[in-house]
């Protein structure tokens, strides 16, 4: 897709210039300003307030040191990161990344995602995101413990209920929340819903662990209806192992789908009888080990060194929960190939710009992940909610609430997508869905 108004063109170039050596996050602004020309045609409005040229600069950038002490009494020195990227329609909601990776430019990357995410939930929440280039992988409890400890006590003093939440992310679980909360109602002297993806005990809520896996096959499940297809019946393909993939693999086999793979950083097993979930929950979720054990137990399975090669099983309906850029031209193709029909996506734009053009040239059903994998942060926002009033909704009443959400989420990205001329293209769809919301909010709040 090429851009044709001097005015976007020129944004693109700035923003590229002004953000060097970030390539995540100029991919994703690149793709959401290609998918809004038209909006921009129509809207001349929204120029003159200078909204894009605003929405494409994070509101705050916050950078500090996490220094914390290992087992062995040896002091470590990590970088943590908040970026406030955009509070038109609410605080700031986004989750906290732990992994090696971390760099400003991926958490830039991902705040920008998080503003439009959450604008097409309709909750009122901002975007931002947060984390550190700490790696919790082969940490004892003590240590992370002291990490998240450490953390807190630079992070406490930026956030809050009413100014920013943040939430879990990859290398973020229950356990990494649980001492980050505690080190911020220590710092704080204050119990609030600061923080989502609790533990039950201490005002999580029902089914968030869930949420993602179950609210992009939601979302999935409402794509394949609007064009005559189904779950049912479908061999399906999925990336990952954590709570995003394991939930979309026992909801996807709920509504009559054989999920025939799962993955981590290390390599993939196929099980062409369809993956044992429960097995896969007790690995990853209560001995933490690594996927290729799921063979000791089901020797019919196989397991592969290396990640890329999951998207060779033939399969009907691929869902990437691993994440970002694990698909590229190449796998795309090989999906297309073997006669796959959708492409939904859990984690956080792993889809390459090359192939998403595969995909819509050739087209597949795409579910871009700024509306696929909303049902964690509508999860969460309901958490707030629960967290604001002092009550705790049943795992039925959350999960109902959830459904909703993605329901309506779909039928916006479908009925955008056919106002602006682009039918079937929901990537476009959820862009200029959740572009208007948070771009009407920041006009008529003036220049701030």
């Amino acid at each position: 897709m090429g851009l044709k108004n001097s005015y976007l063109i020129n944004l693109l170039e700035t923003v590229k210039k002004r953000n060097r050596g970030e390539s995540e996050f100029i991919q994703a602004v690149t793709e959401v300003i290609e998918t809004l020309e038209p909006v921009i045609e129509r809207r001349p409005d929204f120029v003159k307030a200078g909204v894009l040229e605003r929405l494409v600069e994070p509101e705050r950038q916050i950078i500090f040191r996490v220094p914390w002490v290992d087992d062995n009494g040896n002091v470590q020195v990590n970088r943590g990161f908040r970026v406030q990227y955009n509070s038109a329609i609410g605080p700031y909601k986004g989750g906290l990344r732990l992994h090696p990776s971390v760099y400003l430019g991926i958490i830039k990357f991902l705040g920008f995602e998080q503003v439009f995410k959450n604008s097409l939930t309709t909750l009122p929440m901002g975007g931002g995101k947060g984390g550190s280039d700490f790696d919790p992988k082969g940490k004892s409890d003590g240590e992370i413990m002291r990490f998240c400890q450490s953390f807190m006590t630079e992070l406490y003093r930026h956030i809050g209920p009413d100014c920013d939440v943040p939430a879990g992310d990859i290398g973020t679980g229950a356990r990494e929340i649980g001492y980050m909360f505690g080190q911020y109602k220590r710092l704080a002297n204050e119990f609030t819903g600061v923080l989502t993806g609790k533990g039950i005990a201490f005002g999580g809520s029902l089914a968030r662990t869930e949420a993602t896996g179950y609210g992009l096959c939601y979302f999935t499940r409402e794509m394949l209806k609007a064009n005559g297809k189904s779950f049912e019946g479908s061999t399906v393909v999925i990336s990952g192992s954590g709570n995003v993939a394991i939930y979309a693999a026992q909801k996807a086999t709920e509504m009559g789908a054989k999920v025939v793979s799962l993955s981590d950083s290390n390599g993939y097993i196929y099980d062409s009888n369809g993956i044992d979930i429960e097995l896969v929950k007790q690995l990853k979720e209560v001995e933490r080990k690594r996927i290729k054990e799921y063979v000791i137990t089901h020797p019919d399975a196989v397991y592969t060194e290396g990640c890329s090669g999951i998207w060779t099983i033939p399969c009907d309906i691929a869902l990437p929960c691993a994440t970002q850029n694990e698909i590229d031209r190449a796998s795309a193709e090989i999906l297309v190939k073997n006669g796959c029909f959708a492409v939904s996506e859990g984690a956080n734009m792993p889809s390459t710009p090359e192939a998403i053009e595969v995909y819509l040239k050739n087209g597949i059903l795409y579910g871009p992940a700024k509306a696929a994998n909303a049902g964690g942060v509508a999860v969460s926002g309901l958490e707030m909610s629960q967290n604001s009033a002092r009550l705790s909704w049943t795992f039925q009443e959350v999960d109902n609430r959830l459904n909703d959400i993605m329901v309506g989420i779909f039928k916006s990205c479908d009925a955008a997508a056919k106002e602006y001329g682009m039918e079937g293209n929901y990537m476009a769809g959820a862009n200029i869905a959740g572009f208007l919301r948070v771009a009407e909010a920041m006009k008529a709040q003036g220049c701030v």
